[in-house]
């Protein structure tokens, strides 16, 4: 259709439908006609097809009708009249990362999304960040939502649009036309997204001819998994597994699918088998409709409308507003909800797809607009219960529910407060729970969840966050209307806390075991989703001292209504000392007790808010509380902790314990254990102390026992003892626990601050551990920032753990050993720190009770309890059951406890005497403590001074000293004798003598000793002299290391002479081989051994693997040829080093037959165990290290250094001789010879080749037997087991290294091995240079035994290869320096890695000296001079390929020296043989450029000859401070190289034009000095991991605009980056995967394959952690390299603090690549962790 024709269709059309007089019937008319035709018509349908079709037929028409014109025309004209919204209003998709500001956020749900975070001031502040569930959206904009800052730059209209943007700018006709339209489409919507199976179309779309064309639809559920879905439609509509699969994944994203389409019958059949088949596996049926055709298309429609819809709202606010206004009218007879309601209401039995496009119509038009937000929410909280009601039955995920969107309108302040003002939101909630847990309550009204469905029972407790939304900001003014609706919500609270009060009782089991756990947990959680709703019912009382006392009135009420635990006997009368208490009687251990007691505790809150706020002097009549009672249920719960923790409640099994465990844990403890403590203190305050104490001892059942009865049995004693500790506790805390706002004079900061204190006074904590540890707040804030810098210090972590605080030692004196939220393990970890401290800063032992803080007015009569009567009782009889000593009545602990008893009531009394005067205090606990008893040398002073001799009380004794000495400070302030400064410092000098003398006694014998031992030095030095002396033949050639000069003893000249020759590796001047004796350790049968050559093996562990850490074309991995053809790689090393084999040692050594017998223990072994495989490969010959569990695969043998006998003059004389072109000669003549015996079929055809180079080297012919002349010797001879081991080595590095099925003959097996050799080195080069660390002297021990073996083993792995295929490989090789001798397809010197080359060369050349009847090798100077030659043609060859392959050259100035004008001529030379190819530059430039591209080449060079023949490098080598230029010039003197390089082309001159000629000539170099070919640049680029940036949220970001290249849905994708190259994956998911060795892998895997060879590196950016891949079966997780403030690390954004990039950490990281050590760290991650099922590392 053309664009003409289309709009004028569209017009016409909508003018018909404008004009018609019922606009519904006429559109109607048009969409039955039309919308069946384009959607489920085709059996097959084509969604591009059908995208085109609704957009011109049915989309344009609509547009046109709404603009009354062309819609871009009308648009235009809307744009232009019409500001930009001020909200964002983004909706978020799972996995989304979402923003919060700390600062700023009127509470936690407030956030923002990633690009308005970016643009707001929040950057600045302290904001969290997390993964969104889905279904919010950003509040970018909302001015209720922040305290500053509501608009980021992009949505900050300024202040003369924000006026303007909630009212209307449409014209008034394009108004009456949207809501016209709106009205008929969202009636249309609505009515099919409604739809039941049974229901018929709308007579309007009835359409004329009813085919017999019909959908068998199945629906998405929670219930059955993927596989049975899949099962089940393999079985019932006959498609194959690929088809089952892709129907499931999409009924799983968008709720529903049709499965079949067909007739009627035909879909019945499907239904049915369909049904059938998925109740065979599970016994609910799957959900599967039958829909006619037209109704399908209709309802296909519907769901593309949803996102029209919401682009027509976007065009303008005046749009928005209609839709609102038709959404939410009722119609004209009120007997139907609105649009909207309706949708809300059958929410439940929409699936996924109708949910989403309904939630998201909510969010882009009704939350965008304050009137119409609030609308909504009167709605919504209309129908609250019934949606509820609904969602508990709907098995789908609340984040996909209608009930999701209360967030949205509870959080808002002004909404919250209108809804409880108007619809008394509160009550509704409150009552919406009441009603789902009805049936969970028993016959006293009381809940009982025995037998709950945990899944109803987890979506009740939802509804809580909507109640905490409600309560989330107190409001500042109260209104009537406000107070009045807010107490009828708390008094229905009440009505819930009411069942909840004494709930679940349990009584003590005796005699046997409970049969049957009861359950507790559905308890527990109820309560601690109260735990917030509870603060903050009491944090909106606290603001109105109205609301505060009708609220503790409401309370009290209740609570004197609840009709639980009652008592079963009459008050009974107890006498003590002459004190009565009349109670009635009850045991904890013997009746039904609850430690459920909401309402009691909720009081206790309640009052001490009324004494923080002064409204207890308003309380009326406050004598009519009753104490006793009030205080009596929380006593009974402490009562049953205590008995608990005495081990009486054993019988009753592991629920009870962890019942109380939750009581008293940081998650339940400030609603649960805190408010008891609060509530027997307001009790203990109130009634007379010894009565309090009499209760306490009563409820304990310790009433007899301290009055004296005294029962034989064992175990009743051990239990009383138990309970006198935990009655003490009791006390302690009752006393000495002031902190909290309204008992004392503290601020929240305060308490915050003191429970840091503790926490770091068992150990130095990191932040989230100190978080994990106090209690969050209703906004999950603890207040630590604010306290922490004043109490600790932080120590910053290392490259591993995370950053620790410590406990500032000003803050120690406010320790308290017996702090009340310690548990049983902290409270002796606190006791042993401090003492361990205390002993270490030179202090006695004894820990002192803190000085509290002063109690409030209300308060303050508690301290009565220190000076009572009962108490000094209690503290007389422990004491005197301590100073009697018999073993079972009486423990330390108790004794501990009563002593810090007698420590608080001291310190009371002397903090009251020192502020008042005597007459005025009333506390006279000292009086009393040295009165009471004393006749009888029974009082409480005079039993301390007893128990001071026990000996099994030791450990007390200074406390014990300091409370004796509290006694004396304080009668001397009754006195007002001396000073207590006076008698603190008398008291201790006895000690402070006594620890004197102990220090000088210890000092005294370390002196003697210091002296013992000099004198036995002295003695030994004299006897080592006089030895030397008796024999000083055996010294006079070796330098005296035990001389003060250090000068070597040998001085002549000829000795000098010999020392500089040390320092050459190569050519006649190389010095000798080390030749010292190396004995070495099995580390199984800890035997030693010396490594000879003809003793049995013995093996260094190794892990050989593909590598391309050094490689310079990221992402291609050569393929080895089918052919077989040795002449690409692995012969010759492509110098992108695209992919290499390094091997790797942890450097432990074993014999050869120990790790034999190993190796099979661990393969019989590793077959029990369940988890092995997942770590090591069985199959591939891995194991882990016997010592340092190291990943290993291979051994190598260790091989010791050849002992030559060097002789210097014969080399001189040879040296005159074989000159390079002689050698060149030698060389070629014995390779055509070695071909005519071995290849006579080959000799015509190269010998004409063979000829001309040897014309081209000019003088003399040689001889086939020339090369012999020069020297020869027998090779060495190798034990048998040192030949089997380099079998062993050589298979796993040609195995692993080319990927292929182990073969020890395959004629690469050698190249493999000098390739490793030389790969190895490059790999160690690159680490050393990347450390900027020394050549030689810095590797890891590990690291050079690894290095030497690996190059000894290369040497020695010829002698099991057929010598021809090594002659063969030499003369292939040597064709790259002399191309005259190469074949067709020899590489250019462009195409070669000339290190690799090198080593070839060096390693092979040995088999040109095989003889038929003989088997020989060069003697060590024709060595010296191969090697010398070698590397003289392969360093100028390279020196070529740096100068061709180079365009940057250096713009150096300076004077010309010889080198440069070497280096100019040499550059003339190449230009002319290049056709001027090459740029014009000066010699200076040129020698620079060469000698930095060479200098790798060059250490590389030198690592080998060092581990090849063992001579010691020169010192400069070994050192960082020498100059470049002094490092080269070593490098070359070690090397046999002339310091000016360029000097070689001058030496060699008549042999080198001829091959730059040819060099130059090369096809392969003219295309790249074209620029035709790319070529590498020297030096290499040196490869590390990618820049990461320094904010973590930055690379959020980068993922928030990352697209998945496969797939264009919204689903969450989880972007992860390769840190080798940067590329951003999608990982875990199907849309990615593809096929690697004919199995299915995900992104990850195959990235790995390519990028790292199988290895990869890779961080999960939403998830916040590196991945490490060894394999398609094998990866760890790893800590990312990010840290915040904190220094942690901060795992899937679990607590979400900003986050910074820690260079220490990804230097490590960087390392662990570089070094190899990947498969290492997974191995030791995996045996860490010790999983039962692999996590399927191939699918990432």
């Amino acid at each position: 259709m053309a664009e003409g024709e289309k709009s004028l269709d569209g017009l016409d059309l909508s003018k018909q439908w404008l004009e018609a007089a019922d606009s519904r019937a006429e559109l109607f008319r048009y969409l039955k006609e039309q919308v069946p035709q384009i959607f489920c018509l085709k059996k097959e349908s084509n969604p591009q097809e059908e995208e085109e079709l609704m957009q011109s037929r049915l989309l344009h028409p609509l547009e046109c009708f709404l603009f009354g014109e062309d819609p871009q025309e009308g648009l235009e004209k809307l744009k232009q009249g019409s500001p930009s919204s001020q909200l964002c209003g983004r909706v978020f998709k799972e996995g989304e990362t979402v923003y919060s500001c700390r600062d700023c956020a009127i509470d936690p749900t407030c956030v923002l999304c990633m690009h308005c975070f970016q643009d707001s001031v929040h950057k600045g502040h302290r904001y969290k960040m997390h993964a969104s569930s889905g279904g919010g959206f950003c509040d970018c904009g909302d001015v209720e939502a922040w305290k500053i800052g509501p608009c980021c730059s992009k949505h900050d209209p300024g202040a003369a649009s924000a006026m303007v943007t909630d009212e209307c700018v449409l014209e008034p006709e394009i108004y009456v036309r949207a809501e016209r339209l709106f009205r008929i489409l969202l009636h249309y919507v609505t009515d099919f997204l409604v739809w039941e199976e049974s229901l018929e179309p709308p007579e309007e779309l009835q359409p004329l001819t009813k085919d017999n064309a019909y959908y068998c639809v199945l629906y998405n559920d929670e219930h059955h998994s993927y596989d049975h879905v899949i099962y089940t439609l393999q079985r019932s509509v006959n498609c194959d597994q690929a088809e089952a699969q892709t129907h499931t994944a999409l009924i799983d994203k968008e709720g529903r699918r049709a499965v079949k389409r067909g007739t009627l019958r035909s879909c019945q059949q499907a239904r049915d088998l369909i049904r059938s088949n998925s109740e065979h596996i599970s016994l609910q049926p799957l959900r599967v409709e039958i829909l006619h055709a037209a109704v399908m298309a209709h309802q296909t429609f519907v769901l593309r409308l949803g996102p029209w819809f919401q682009k027509i709202i976007s065009y303008s606010v005046g749009f928005r507003q209609a839709f609102c206004q038709v959404a939410l009218e009722t119609n004209a007879d009120g007997d139907q909800p609105c649009l909207i309601s309706r949708l809300m209401l059958h929410d439940a039995r929409m699936y996924k797809g109708a949910r989403k496009i309904v939630h998201e119509l909510i969010f882009c038009s009704m939350l965008m607009e304050t009137e119409f937000k609030r609308l909504f929410a009167i709605e919504f909280t209309k129908y609250y219960k019934q949606l509820q009601k609904d969602f508990i039955i709907d098995d789908h995920e609340r984040s996909i529910s209608i009930t999701a969107l209360s967030v949205q309108i509870f959080t808002v302040p002004t909404l919250a407060r209108q809804l409880i003002e108007e619809g008394n939101v509160i009550k509704v909630i409150v009552g919406t729970v009441m009603e789902l847990l009805r049936e969970h309550l028993d016959n006293n009204n009381r809940f009982f969840f025995l037998g709950y469905n945990s899944d109803k029972f987890s979506r009740i407790q939802i509804i809580f966050h909507d109640l905490r939304y409600i309560l989330i900001s107190k409001p500042s003014v109260w209104t009537e209307e406000l107070q009045r609706e807010f107490l009828e919500g708390f008094r229905d609270f009440l009505g819930l806390l009411k069942c909840m009060q004494g709930m679940e009782e349990v009584k003590r089991q005796f005699g046997q075991h409970i049969a049957v756990e009861p359950e507790w947990e559905a308890g527990f959680s109820l309560q601690i989703q109260l735990r917030h709703i509870l603060a903050m019912f009491q944090d909106w009382c606290s603001s109105d001292d109205e609301i505060l006392l009708l609220a503790f009135e409401e309370c009290h009420k209740v609570l004197m209504q609840c009709n639980n635990q009652p008592f079963h006997r009459e008050a009974t009368t107890f006498h003590m000392l002459k004190h009565v208490l009349h109670v009635r009687p009850y045991k904890v251990s013997q009746e039904p007790v609850s430690i459920h007691l909401p309402i009691s505790r909720l009081l206790a809150g309640l009052y001490v808010i009324m004494c923080r706020t002064r409204a207890v002097e308003r309380l009326d009549n406050p004598e009519r509380f009753d104490h006793t009672l009030l205080a009596e249920h929380p006593l009974r719960c402490v009562v049953l902790a205590a008995q608990v923790s005495a081990e009486m409640w054993r019988r009753n099994g592991i629920s009870l314990v962890s019942q109380v465990y939750y009581y008293q844990d940081v998650k339940c403890r400030d609603e649960m254990y805190d408010k008891d403590i609060v509530m027997l203190q307001i009790a203990a305050s109130k009634m007379d102390p010894n009565h309090f104490l009499m209760l306490v001892l009563l409820r304990f059942e310790l009433f007899d026992y301290f009055k004296g009865s005294i029962n034989k049995d064992q175990d009743e004693l051990i239990q009383w003892n138990r309970l006198t500790e935990e009655m003490l506790y009791l006390l302690i805390v009752v006393i000495g626990e002031r902190y909290v706002p309204g008992i004392s004079q503290v601020t929240k900061e305060d308490v915050t601050m003191r429970e840091v204190i503790h926490l770091l006074c068992i150990e130095p904590m990191a932040h989230s551990s100190l978080v994990k540890g106090l209690t969050e707040n209703e906004s999950h804030e603890t207040g630590l920032e604010s306290v922490i810098t004043k109490v600790a210090t932080f120590k910053k972590p290392g490259v591993s753990g995370h950053g620790l605080y410590g406990v500032k030692k000003e803050r120690l004196v406010e320790f308290n050993p017996f702090f009340y939220h310690y548990s049983r393990s902290q409270h002796s970890k606190a006791e042993e720190s401090q003492k361990k401290r205390r002993t270490h800063e030179g202090h006695d032992k004894a820990l002192r009770p803190p000085m509290p803080p002063a109690f409030c007015p209300a308060f303050s009569s508690i301290v009565r309890l220190l000076s009572c009567d009962i108490i000094i009782h209690i503290l007389r009889h422990t004491l005197q059951r301590a100073a009697e000593d018999r073993a079972t009545h009486w423990t330390e602990a108790m004794i501990q406890r009563a002593l810090h008893l007698i420590g608080q009531a001291l310190l009371e009394e002397k903090t009251q005497l020192e502020e008042s005067t005597m007459e005025e205090v009333a506390f006279d606990f000292s009086l009393k403590a040295r009165r009471i008893g004393s006749e009888h040398g029974k009082s409480v002073f005079l039993l301390l001074s007893k128990i001071k001799a026990v000996p099994s009380l030791e450990a007390q004794k200074d406390m014990v000293k300091w409370v004796l000495q509290m006694f004396e400070i304080v009668k001397c302030l009754r006195e007002k004798s001396s000073p207590t400064a006076s008698m603190s410092v008398d008291t201790t000098k006895p000690e402070e003598s006594a620890q004197d003398k102990e220090k000088a006694e210890r000092k005294r014998k370390a002196e003697a000793a210091k002296l013992h031992r000099q004198k036995i030095m002295a003695q030994m030095s004299a006897m080592q002299k006089n030895f030397i002396e008796s024999n000083k033949m055996l010294y006079d050639n070796m330098p005296e290391s035990g001389t003060q000069g250090g000068e070597p003893v040998a001085t002549t000249a000829s000795c000098a002479m010999d020392h500089s020759e040390l320092c050459v590796a190569i050519g006649p001047q190389r010095g000798s081989s080390p030749a010292e004796r190396e004995m070495l350790t099995c580390i199984l049968c800890q035997e030693e051994q010396e490594v000879a050559a003809q003793a049995p093996a013995m093996v260094l562990t190794a892990c050989v693997q593909r590598s391309t850490v050094l490689t310079q074309c990221r992402g291609r991995i050569p393929t080895n040829r089918a052919d077989g053809t040795v002449t690409s790689y692995p012969l010759f090393m492509p110098p992108e080093l695209a992919v290499g084999t390094h091997t790797g040692s942890c450097g432990h050594v074993m014999h050869a037959t120990c790790w034999q017998k190993y190796f099979e223990a661990v393969q019989n072994m590793t077959r029990n165990r369940l988890h092995v495989e997942l770590i090591i490969d069985l199959e591939n010959g891995e194991y882990l290290c016997p010592l340092c569990k190291s990943l290993c695969n291979t051994v190598v043998p260790l091989i010791p250094f050849e002992r030559l006998m060097f002789n210097y003059e014969n080399a001189e004389i040879i040296g005159e001789h074989l000159t390079l072109p002689r050698w060149i000669q030698i060389l070629t003549a014995r390779i055509r010879g070695l071909k005519s015996v071995t290849q006579e079929n080959d000799c015509n055809s190269e010998g004409s080749s063979v000829d001309g180079e040897t014309r081209l080297c000019g003088e003399g012919q040689a001889d086939f037997r020339s090369i012999l002349s020069y020297g020869v010797q027998e090779p060495r001879k190798f034990s048998d087991s040192i030949v089997e081991m380099l079998v062993v080595c050589a298979t796993t590095v040609h195995r692993v290294g080319l990927q292929t099925a182990p073969n020890e003959l395959c004629p690469r097996v050698p190249i493999m091995a000098w390739n490793t050799c030389a790969f190895t080195i490059q790999a160690i080069e690159n680490i050393l240079q990347e450390e900027s660390k020394s050549l030689f002297g810095s590797l890891q021990n590990r690291q050079l035994a690894g290095l030497k073996a690996i190059v000894q083993f290369s040497a020695a792995q010829r002698i099991k290869s057929s010598q021809a295929v090594i002659q063969r490989h030499f003369n292939d090789m040597l064709g790259v320096l002399l191309p005259a001798m190469g074949r067709k397809n020899t590489p250019s010197l462009l195409e070669v890695d000339f290190f690799h080359l090198l080593v070839g060369l060096v390693l092979s050349i040995p088999a040109l000296y095989q003889e038929e009847a003989v088997d020989l090798q060069p003697s060590a100077v024709s060595s010296a001079y191969n090697h010398l030659h070698l590397l003289h043609l392969v360093t100028m060859a390279h020196m070529l390929q740096v100068l061709v392959s180079s365009t940057d050259f250096p713009a150096v100035a300076g004077e010309e020296t010889e080198e440069s004008k070497a280096a100019a001529e040499l550059y003339t030379t190449v230009s002319q043989h290049t056709e001027r190819l090459i740029p014009d530059v000066s010699g200076i430039s040129v020698a620079e450029r060469v000698k930095r591209g060479i200098e790798p080449f060059l250490r590389c060079a030198a690592l080998f000859f060092n581990c090849l023949t063992g001579v010691h490098p020169p010192e400069e080598l070994c050192s960082t401070a020498v100059t470049s230029q002094g490092q080269l010039e070593a490098l070359c003197s070690y090397l046999a190289l002339p310091s000016n390089l360029f000097q070689l082309f001058q030496v060699h001159r008549d042999t080198v034009t001829p091959l730059l000629r040819s060099w130059c000539g090369s096809l392969a170099v003219t295309k790249a000095l074209k620029g035709k070919n790319q070529t590498v640049r020297y030096p290499r680029r040196r490869n590390r991991l990618v820049d990461l940036p320094e904010d973590y949220s930055a690379l959020l970001n980068q993922a928030s605009h990352f697209q998945c290249p496969k797939s264009t849905d919204d689903d969450r994708k989880h972007p992860t980056l390769c840190l080798f190259c940067g590329a951003i994956l999608c990982s875990q998911s199907s849309c990615c995967l593809s096929q690697l060795d004919g199995e299915d892998v995900g992104a990850c895997t195959a990235h790995a394959a390519t990028c790292g060879a199988g290895v990869g590196m890779f961080l999960r950016i939403r998830e916040c952690e590196i991945v490490l891949m060894a394999s398609k079966t094998r990866g760890s997780t790893y800590p990312a390299p990010y840290l915040d403030d904190y220094g942690e690390t901060d795992p899937h954004l679990g607590r979400g603090n900003p986050l910074h990039l820690c260079p220490e950490r990804y230097k490590k990281l960087n390392q662990l690549w570089q070094q190899h050590c990947i498969l290492e760290e997974i191995a030791r991650s995996l045996e860490v962790v010790n999983v039962m099922f692999a996590f399927e590392w191939q699918m990432l």
